[in-house]
Parts: C-alpha cells; sequence; structure tokens
C-alpha cells in the first residue's frame, strides 16, 4: 500500500497562510516551501496537532549530467534542517 500524502499549512507570524505543501513526511513539504524561498518554516500538519519547525535555504547549482534536454543549465536545490516540534 503507498503511503499517505499528509497537508501541511505553512505558519507566518503564528497564524495559518494560504501556502499549503503536501507530502508523505514533513520534510517533503519543507523542501518545496525552501524551493520556493522560505527560510524560517514552521508547517501546522492538518488533522494532528503539531507544528514541524524548520530552517531551509535554496542554492543554484549545475544540472545533473543526466539531466533531460528540457531542464536548465542551472537549477534550484533545497535544503532543510528540523529544528524541532511545537505541540498544540
Amino acid at each position: 500500500m503507498a503511503g499517505i500524502v499528509k497537508y501541511f499549512v505553512l505558519q507566518e507570524k503564528g497564524k495559518d497562510s494560504n501556502h499549503v505543501f503536501s507530502g508523505k513526511q514533513p520534510r517533503a513539504a519543507a523542501l518545496k516551501a525552501a524551493a520556493r524561498g522560505f527560510k524560517k518554516i514552521e508547517l501546522r500538519e492538518r488533522g494532528a496537532k503539531r507544528i514541524h519547525i524548520f530552517d531551509g535555504n535554496v542554492k543554484v547549482v549545475d544540472a545533473p549530467p543526466n539531466a533531460p534536454s528540457w531542464m536548465p543549465a542551472k537549477v534550484k536545490k533545497a535544503n532543510v534542517k528540523k529544528k524541532g516540534i511545537k505541540r498544540l
């Protein structure tokens, strides 16, 4: 059975924003948020009383050598580090 996709709402100034990211794990959603330029990432898990806290950054790197022809020469590479979980 495939894993269940969860939805995470990005918190801005302690309140829900309009940004929703999905993933099987909170890290997957945090990587998506980091790729869009968010640095301090707090994701509230829908259906659970938890906020996952990450620090994120993004670098522009060369595309891999086996990249398809439509991919640009430089691509964004997101990275996140988990800081903890806040229980509501």
